[in-house]
């Protein structure tokens, strides 16, 4: 199999996975947060048909198209990837589709029929306490290692296209319950002195308790949605948005989780940011999310 450095490569590139270029000008001090972009006119709102019922989709969510089941996780873009590829093997360029309009997720299937999802996200802290790994653009990057332009949407629409399952997130009434749904292993691809290196996530994260890095796989909770009471017909929101994607604490929100109880109160913080292993602030990183799933019998 061709060396998995090589295909990830053109997603890198996309990046200009170059950490020099992230450095704070002299002068100035350092910031965990890049300065939010001029503010561009939203496009129109979109009109999905939901059964016998249209919904109006708000600026900027993707279109939308609900399956029998009325789940919103499935984006029209997605429908040319389902099929198999051709048995002519496509360039390196083909291997991976995208996934948004931003092009900050990818989808990609293996030669062996592995799929997995990609992320492209940045550093946006590098030391102290986390309640997050992966969070979205201007939410929770005072807790997280990085953040990512995305919709988390999108990305739980590619786990279901990798085969992933989403179960369920933490509950903690009547009694604490911990997050269920399809494992998860997430590695972390970046530059490190000029070399591409790829580790397990779990290398960036401290357990305070043991000493050790995190021994625990993440599952795929699957957030959940808010349907707007005073208008129905809304496109529900979804819930991990608010910032937990990937998260290392319990949230009712969260669209990955880990599988044990963890505290998100301040005080009890379990997990911290392992500073050795993590790359400079801002620099570019590809967050591979691989569903661990049996592979169906010849």
């Amino acid at each position: 199999m061709m060396n998995r450095f090589l295909l990830l490569l053109p997603l890198i590139a996309l990046l200009g996975c170059d950490p020099s270029a992230a450095t704070t000008p002299p002068g100035k001090p350092a910031r965990n947060t890049t300065v939010s972009p001029k503010p561009t006119p939203p496009p129109p709102a979109r009109t999905t048909p939901s059964g016998d019922a249209a919904r109006t989709a708000a600026p900027g969510d993707p279109p939308t198209k609900v399956d029998a089941k009325g789940s919103p996780f499935r984006p029209a873009e997605f429908e040319e990837i389902k099929e198999d590829p051709p048995e002519e093997a496509p360039p390196i360029t083909d291997t991976y589709k995208h996934l948004n309009k931003g092009k900050t997720i990818f989808f990609e299937k293996l030669e062996d029929g592995t799929r997995r999802v990609h992320v492209l996200a940045e550093v946006c802290l590098r030391e102290g306490p986390l309640e997050v790994f992966l969070c979205k653009n201007f939410t929770k990057e005072h807790e997280a290692i990085l953040r990512a332009d995305v919709d988390a949407r999108e990305i739980h629409a590619g786990l279901l296209l990798a085969g992933a399952e989403a179960g369920s997130p933490a509950k903690f009434v009547p009694k604490f319950q911990p997050s269920s749904g399809t494992k998860i292993k997430v590695s972390v691809t970046y530059r490190e002195k000029g070399k591409v290196k790829t580790a397990p996530a779990a290398e960036w994260i401290t357990d305070k308790v043991s000493g050790k890095n995190l021994q625990h796989d993440w599952v795929f909770a699957g957030s959940r949605l808010f349907r707007d009471p005073e208008n129905p017909n809304a496109t529900p929101y979804y819930m991990a948005n608010n910032g937990e994607v990937i998260s290392l604490s319990n949230f009712p929100d969260s669209m990955m989780d880990l599988p044990v109880k963890s505290s998100k109160d301040v005080a009890d913080l379990v997990f911290e940011i392992n500073t050795s292993k993590v790359p400079p602030l801002r620099s570019p990183v590809l967050v591979t999310l691989e569903p661990v799933v049996e592979k169906k019998k010849k």
